[in-house]
């Protein structure tokens, strides 16, 4: 399932389910202090930049991809 996800998917759906949990929390009847609207704000943001510095960019070429493009460009 992840391998079709894209980054932007990805960090959405992170976003939805975060809000979803505290919109749940506020429904139970949770108290909300600064401390708890600090974690919340630090769980909503960190694993999202954590995911943009870490995934996979493009490929970098393979020795046989640039031997390869080198006789084309003859």
């Amino acid at each position: 399932m992840l391998k079709h996800m894209t980054r932007s998917r990805l960090i959405q759906v992170w976003f939805a389910a975060m809000a979803l949990v505290v919109v749940a929390g506020l429904a139970l009847g949770a108290a909300v202090t600064i401390g708890t609207g600090a974690l919340l704000l630090a769980l909503c943001l960190v694993p999202p930049a954590i995911i943009l510095m870490l995934w996979p960019g493009v490929p970098t070429p393979t020795i046989a991809e640039v031997l390869h493009d080198a006789d084309r460009s003859r």
